[in-house]
Order: structure tokens, then sequence, then C-alpha cells
């Protein structure tokens, strides 16, 4: 079983780019999902969660109204859209799943509750 991220890249302060979180070896739709990202010496930071059932779809405060994530069950992956990129949203992206149900609807969504992780994506956002 696996997590694979795809979609990251070089993009000016302003684009956007899609991630994918592909599974491989269980289903998707049996888990809530986030997103992650970190820098290199800091502590991952929670950037979206969505839930079993795809009625919750939580963001953290400054992604708000620029990114949206969703799942597609059929290609049993998740995905993260991200628009209007700025210089600070640059990281490495992670997806991985939750450790229970509900966990999106938490005030705040930390790592520690999600147990299975990709190996990320690099996203850079440079003009």
């Amino acid at each position: 079983a696996q997590l694979v991220e795809s979609g990251g890249g070089l993009v000016p302060p302003g684009g956007s780019l899609r991630l994918s979180c592909e599974a491989s070896g269980f289903a998707v739709e049996d888990f809530s999902i986030g997103w992650f990202r970190q820098v290199p010496g800091k502590e991952r930071e929670a950037v979206s969660c969505i839930g079993r059932s795809d009625d919750i779809k939580n963001y953290a405060a400054s992604m708000k109204g620029r990114f949206a994530i969703s799942r597609d069950n059929a290609k049993n992956t998740v995905y993260l859209q991200m628009n209007n990129l700025k210089h600070e949203d640059a990281d490495r992206y992670y997806c991985a799943t939750g450790t229970y149900e509900g966990i999106c609807s938490l005030i705040k969504i930390v790592e520690e509750d999600f147990d299975f992780w990709g190996q990320g994506t690099q996203v850079t956002v440079s003009s």
C-alpha cells in the first residue's frame, strides 16, 4: 500500500497548481485524507482535510478561498487545487490518511492524527 503525491513544480506568484494524491493497495474513500506541507527543519503544517463522505472539507485559515480539496474515488485519488500561489506557499506537500472518522471536523488538525504518508511533492513559487 502506498500514497503517491504528484503535480508539484515551479510557478510564479499568482499561479496555480493541482496536486494529486493517488492511493494504491487501499481505497481512499475509506479514509479521511489530509494535505500537509513542511519546510525542512519545521513541523508539518496542516493545509486541508477531506472527510470520508466528502461533506467535510477543512482548510487552514491562510488557504481558505485559494485552495480546494476534492476526491475522485474512481481514480482513487485526492486532489488539492491551489490558486493564487504566494511565495510563502513554497513547501513540500504531503498527503496522509487520518486515523479516525471525523478527524477533518477538528478545529486544529495535526500530523499526529495521520498515520500513513506519501513521500511528498515539491512546490516552488518564484518569479
